[in-house]
């Protein structure tokens, strides 16, 4: 158990670091006419390798979700209500107007947008659980706000891009639920539910640490493949994805402080507001790239490949600076434990 505590919290103290090493890595190994023709050859290879890791990301973290708190996070509508407004009247809109003074190419521009109206990323419930957040309200948002990316992406795509037809893809859409969130959900409970009765509540809490490390671990892998995937892209267009850094940089920073911010104001928890942080903060890069792919051109999809670059690195910045956040709400949560 002290070994499995000491992973756990080395994974954690060190992730700063680990990424930036595998972030190189990836990018010195992908690089190179070999690794490229490599790559491109094994596009759903690889793809199936990110679902693979995803997957593991998301499933470990479900173990440790209690099923009652999640149909109890259900009712926290509040909550709920207030990430679906971050995602999507939030995101777009201050992303219109990072786009209209920043991005003066339209074809980049309309791909930066299409950015800021796809649902969040699934690694926010990683994000929460690394994080001490609700696990089980953070997986509540991830699931409602890809149901609402069904309707709320073709509208938005319709303002912004009127004089194109934008189809969505709603059966990548709720295959997407199933892999990274339905499927490891279910596996998660049935898991739970069969260690506890096999050795028993105590023995459990004592093997617990061990699936918040598998969850770095996997995310580290996911790192890696992306950049590795990507090298090609990050090495031949480093003037671009430099040039883009600047507006997402700007979208991710303003709206971590932003919420950050205003979940004090509006008396949410500290468990809360991680729960709400990462999933109005971080993105769905692969739909937002398979949609810019199947509904425009390659260029479109270029901020929607360069997003995860930023996301990932201050996301874990965030997330390091956990004990000065949780200091922050200490008045808010203090005074929801006083009632």
């Amino acid at each position: 158990m002290v070994n499995l505590k000491k992973l756990q919290s080395h994974l954690n103290n060190w992730m700063l670091v680990y990424t930036l090493i595998l972030i190189i890595a990836g990018v010195w190994v992908g690089y190179g006419h070999s690794a490229t023709l490599w790559v491109k050859a094994n596009q759903q290879f690889l793809t199936l390798l990110n679902t693979i890791a995803v997957f593991f990301i998301i499933y470990p973290m479900m173990v440790n979700v209690k099923l009652e708190l999640l149909l109890k996070s259900m009712k926290n509508w509040k909550a709920l209500l207030l990430s679906l407004i971050y995602n999507f009247a939030w995101a777009p809109i201050f992303g219109y107007f990072i786009a209209t003074y920043m991005i003066k190419d339209p074809t980049l521009s309309i791909g930066f947008l299409l950015v800021m109206v796809v649902p969040c990323s699934s690694m926010s419930i990683t994000y929460t659980g690394l994080a001490e957040g609700d696990v089980e309200l953070s997986t509540m948002i991830v699931a409602l706000s890809f149901i609402a990316a069904i309707f709320a992406v073709p509208f938005w795509m319709r303002i912004f891009a009127s004089h194109t037809n934008v189809p969505v893809p709603t059966g990548q859409l709720l295959m997407s639920i199933l892999e990274v969130l339905i499927l490891p959900m279910v596996l998660g409970y049935l898991t739970r539910t069969l260690v506890v009765r096999a050795f028993g509540e105590e023995k459990f809490k004592n093997i617990q640490p061990i699936f918040p490390s598998i969850s770095i671990i996997s995310m580290y892998i996911l790192i890696f493949l992306i950049f590795f995937s990507k090298a090609g892209m990050v090495v031949d267009k480093i003037g671009l994805i430099l040039f883009l850094l600047v507006p997402n940089a700007i979208f991710i920073a303003v709206t971590l402080i932003f919420v950050t911010w205003l979940n004090k104001v509006l008396h949410f928890s500290y468990k809360e507001h991680v729960a709400i942080v990462f999933a109005s903060t971080g993105k769905n890069n692969g739909t937002a790239v398979a949609l810019a792919t199947a509904a425009f051109s390659p260029m479109v999809a270029i901020p929607a490949a360069t997003m995860p670059i930023f996301q990932i690195i201050l996301l874990i910045l965030y997330l390091k600076l956990g004990p000065w956040i949780k200091k922050y709400y200490e008045p808010v949560n203090k005074r929801i434990s006083e009632e």
